[in-house]
């Protein structure tokens, strides 16, 4: 018998900006958000740093480019050491 790999449970997050003309340019910082795992888009996503975003006025990017909210990258960083390993 090969061997067998288990998933460890992580959680979905998406890195957006808010789109352009939505903000000025100091507040399109790009935020970390979590991903419901089930059900309908939210009418707003909440960002680790507690910053709502409404989906629509969002652009889901494939990483973070331009400027990182700080407070989101330190959130991440705290709740990565927290995940089971």
């Amino acid at each position: 018998m090969g061997n067998v790999i288990h998933a460890e449970p992580t959680e979905v997050v998406a890195v957006v900006r808010l789109r352009r003309g939505v903000a000025g340019e100091r507040k399109r910082v790009c935020h970390i958000v979590p991903i419901p795992d089930a059900g309908p888009i939210p009418e707003y996503l909440t960002a680790l740093c507690g910053e709502f975003i409404v989906p629509g006025d969002a652009e889901v990017l494939d990483r973070i480019c331009g400027m990182p909210c700080e407070a989101c990258l330190t959130r991440s960083a705290r709740r990565a050491r927290r995940l089971p390993h």
